[in-house]
């Protein structure tokens, strides 16, 4: 029988709503959206370039609580709350992958939650 089996880690900001940090089903994980907030402090880092390396951390810390990491991601999508930061956005993306590109959606939205100017979410499969 399949099994959903929910993800949480102090590593990333924890759901504050009724959703899991992700979700995985076999060898798939499905990851919410990651905004750019400290686990730490609770508090959204400022500027694009720090809400970026956030998320991307954010996102690493959920895959690694699911037995997976970045280099087993399938799909993103990043959803954006200005076009205009998709190239700091993308350089930075960028440096979290090596040879390996995932699949992925890039959108602007009108408001992220708590007004972040990016969020990621994922799909990958375990390692």
């Amino acid at each position: 029988m399949n099994k959903f089996t929910p993800v949480q880690t102090s590593l990333a900001p924890a759901a504050v709503g009724p959703y899991s940090q992700a979700l995985v089903f076999n060898t798939m994980i499905f990851c919410s959206g990651q905004i750019g907030i400290d686990p730490q402090t609770n508090v959204l880092v400022e500027g694009i370039e720090n809400q970026t390396h956030q998320v991307m951390k954010n996102v690493s810390a959920v895959l690694t609580a699911a037995n997976s990491s970045l280099n087993f991601v399938l799909k993103t999508t990043i959803y954006l709350s200005d076009m205009k930061n998709y190239a700091v956005v993308n350089e930075i993306y960028g440096s979290y992958f090596s040879d390996h590109r995932p699949a992925r959606a890039t959108v602007e939205v009108a408001r992220l939650p708590k007004n972040a100017l990016i969020e990621i979410d994922a799909i990958a499969c375990t390692h």
